[in-house]
């Protein structure tokens, strides 16, 4: 009788993937991230056990946006004070944090359990071209 293959936590090392943002629309390319990050891309998945990648984003201010989001879309936060709701539009939150908004569509496409916080620590996302991981040897993610 054949035995089901159950990968263990010492499986290979997590492999480093670079991806482009220039012109990629927020959604689908956060969808691809998330799925890195969890390891759905991988053919050993297995949801209990952690086979992730790490995710390097780079021009993630090159990032686009479809239909009337760039005017629609509003970021929200609560400072915790009656009166204290923060709205940001999408279009300011490119210009100052571009990268908050790529980390925000990731963050919620990922599993609302212990483990988010744990896989948003292998995100790394940057503004411009240049990132700090080039010692790790990044592989860019296909189109």
């Amino acid at each position: 009788m054949q035995k089901t293959y159950y990968p263990k936590g010492d499986a290979p090392a997590a492999r480093w993937i670079l991806v482009d943002a220039n012109g990629q629309n927020l959604g689908r390319l956060a969808t691809r991230v998330a799925q890195a990050l969890m390891g759905k891309d991988r053919a050993d998945y297995t949801p209990g056990v952690d086979l992730g990648d790490c995710v390097v984003v780079i021009n993630a201010g090159k990032i686009a946006v479809s239909g009337k989001r760039m005017e629609e879309k509003v970021y929200y936060r609560v400072s915790g004070f009656p009166g204290g709701l923060k709205t940001i539009p999408i279009k300011q939150q490119l210009a100052k944090h571009p990268e908050r908004v790529l980390e925000s569509a990731v963050r919620g496409m990922l599993p609302k359990n212990r483990q988010r916080q744990r896989l948003m620590g292998r995100l790394h996302v940057y503004a411009g071209a240049e990132h700090p991981h080039a010692a790790q040897k990044p592989v860019r993610l296909s189109a």
